[in-house]
């Protein structure tokens, strides 16, 4: 299956958005929904469709809730201690649900709530109900089977203050977004999807809403300028439970926190020798859903055999993991390194409380003539693979696994850069995280200066495809030709490398960790750059690309000088010394050919391994790198360096 993934800000807009809102372009109003009570949105419950349910105390202040299930076959709920659950029976029969809750004069409250699913199966499902604070970013999903035509569907606003929606039209669904409004108090904006069956002429129907509470302003000063999710403290009992959220993912942060607020977690070990704990990692992460950092922490415990991660987390003050992080990034104002959700999610109705906002850097570089395109490869496939949307589908933790490794030894080795392990201990707990960050020698400066990068056409190049400047006649006129030879000479272990000196030295690590640890090798190319709406990777055509690149003898001094900085524990001139040389890709041919370049072993085991992951490719229920387009697939993987604050 080939999916056509179209960029929501080039499209015009593909749906009649109907609004109907009872008190359009007002907050100053309660809309038609019963107060101090549970609003249930759809009158009528069919199998497959959602139940969506609200705390509707719009005059009074809600805290301590919980969620439970207390009748009818197990449903999963995510999201207990919010304020709105949304989950989708497959099954008829009766449901009932109980929420308590304490109000803001201490009383304590239970309110119950029982539903009647009919057995008449609903084909159109809508996802997914939340609470949002005014200014959030929202995205909401319909699903509809192949059998039902998307030009049926039709989204109609149906209460709440006006919204403007933008959409995005994919792979047979329809997705809206738009920007939570102004409120006073908690106001439920609700919206209605519609879709005809044409074999049957039934009219299938459901509803979705977001319960926006109110949010103060963002100060001028605020460090974070876009409003964020509502977050907490993953362990309730943390020692920081009291000022991390403040100090890492909050509106009103204007300065940057002093280290014994936020301290690093190598403090946790600063008499010895010792790996961080998980439960001391732990009660540094912030999430916005729970099953977030249940995640994480598994992936601690099953995933880090070697400490690496844990180690290499000693140079943070917290891990954020939340619904609109996109992209991932670490941040030296907070000294925190915060993590896509996306990269966690192991069932669908995870992946359903995760906002689909695209990365606003999607369009970066289209109007040059090449591409660089890069991508994981173990035993001659994917390393990782990619799902649609659209598709209901249970992963595994090892599908993540690498995606989500070279992630954390990227970020990671951005922190051990503002934070070098012989500095963790000679900063004053009154000085703040940014000072402390900023008053280190950066070991990347001395990459810089003593084995240099040399084209400068590759650093103005990035700059256009990863900071969003406009190219200039002379860039866009570059052929894949012209940056084969500016780039295959030089020492840079990507494209991406070029964009800033902190990025530089952190490709060098991050790949050589992936391939010792994993017998995970990076591809990197030049390309063509393909346009239109229906490209895939067979028509990217390699002009120039080599695989482990870092095996070229120019570049081992400068992987060597990276890796012993940023993990000192880790042998990385034992780790160098078994890297082979790289493996030149086969000009002429395109992306997805140059996928079987290494040699096979010939073991019957490695081969039927090999025809294994091959074989996922023609599963019309799973989609995997080779389904879609580079650009795509590294878009969802670009790293981001976070500008510092000037004050």
């Amino acid at each position: 299956m080939r999916l056509n993934f179209v960029n929501i800000r080039l499209l015009p807009i593909l749906l009649t958005a109907v609004l109907t809102a009872c008190n359009s372009g007002s907050s100053g109003h309660v809309t038609n929904h019963p107060l101090n009570s549970i609003v249930q949105l759809d009158e009528v419950q069919n199998v497959n469709q959602s139940i969506d349910l609200l705390l509707h105390f719009p005059f009074d202040t809600v805290s301590q809730i919980n969620w439970e299930q207390t009748a009818g076959e197990p449903v999963l709920i995510l999201a207990k201690t919010s304020k709105v659950i949304s989950v989708t029976p497959m099954l008829a029969g009766d449901y009932s649900f109980s929420v308590s809750f304490i109000l803001n004069d201490g009383s304590e409250q239970t309110l119950n709530k029982s539903i009647t699913v009919n057995d008449d199966y609903n084909q159109l499902t809508t996802r997914l109900s939340h609470v949002a604070l005014a200014g959030n970013k929202v995205s909401l999903r319909s699903q509809l089977p192949e059998t039902i035509n998307i030009n049926t569907l039709v989204w109609q606003q149906i209460g709440g203050p006006s919204v403007t929606l933008t959409t995005d039209n994919s792979d047979g669904e329809l997705v809206i977004f738009f920007d939570a409004p102004q409120v006073d108090f908690d106001t439920i904006v609700t919206f209605e999807a519609s879709t005809t069956d044409s074999d049957s002429n039934t009219i299938y129907r459901d509803q979705v809403a977001v319960l926006i509470e109110p949010a103060a302003s963002i100060e001028s000063n605020a460090y974070f300028s876009d409003r964020k999710a509502s977050v907490f403290v993953y362990n309730s009992n943390s020692p920081y439970a009291d000022d991390l959220v403040t100090c890492v993912y909050s509106n009103t942060l204007t300065s940057s926190c002093a280290l014994a607020q936020t301290p690093l977690l190598a403090e946790e070990v600063k008499n010895s020798a010792m790996t961080p704990s998980i439960e001391s990692v732990m009660d540094r992460v912030v999430v916005s859903h729970r099953w977030m950092g249940d995640r994480f922490k598994d992936f601690l415990s099953q995933n880090d055999p070697n400490n690496d991660i844990k180690n290499l987390l000693r140079a943070t003050t917290a891990i954020v993991i939340s619904y609109d992080v996109r992209p991932s990034f670490y941040w030296a104002a907070t000294g925190a390194i915060y993590l896509d959700a996306e990269n966690f999610w192991l069932t669908p109705q995870e992946r359903d409380t995760i906002n689909e906002a695209p990365d606003f850097r999607a369009d970066f570089g289209n109007d040059l003539q090449f591409s660089m395109p890069w991508r994981y490869v173990k035993d001659n496939a994917y390393a990782s693979q990619s799902y649609s949307k659209s598709t209901r589908v249970t992963r595994a933790p090892a599908d993540a696994l690498y995606r989500l490794t070279s992630l954390m030894y990227h970020e990671l080795a951005h922190a051990n850069d503002f934070f070098p392990s012989n500095e963790w201990y000679v900063h004053n707990g009154s000085q703040r995280v940014l000072d402390a960050a900023v008053s280190t020698m950066f070991e990347s400066d001395e990459l810089a200066v003593t084995l240099p990068l040399k084209s400068q056409e590759m650093r103005d190049l990035a700059q256009v495809s990863f900071a969003g400047e406009s190219a200039n006649q002379i860039q866009k006129n570059y052929l894949p030709t012209d940056i084969e030879v500016f780039f295959s000479p030089d020492r840079a272990s990507d494209f991406y490398a070029y964009s800033s000196l902190r990025e530089d030295y952190a490709m060098l690590f991050e790949e050589l960790m992936m391939q010792n640890r994993f017998g995970v090798i990076r591809d990197v190319a030049i390309t063509n750059q393909p346009s239109g709406d229906n490209t895939s990777a067979t028509d990217y055509i390699v002009t120039w690309g080599q695989r482990g690149r870092i095996g070229d003898d120019k570049l081992t001094d400068r992987v060597l000088f990276s890796a012993s900085r940023i993990l000192p524990e880790f042998d990385s001139q034992a780790a160098i010394s078994l890297v082979p040389s790289p493996i030149e890709m086969v000009e002429g041919k395109n992306w997805l050919e140059n996928l079987t370049i290494s040699p096979v072993e010939p073991d019957i085991r490695k081969m039927m391994k090999q025809l294994n992951s091959f074989s996922i490719y023609a599963d019309s229920e799973q989609v995997t790198s080779a389904n879609i387009t580079p650009k795509q697939e590294n878009n969802f993987n670009r790293y981001y360096q976070k500008p510092l604050p000037q004050h």
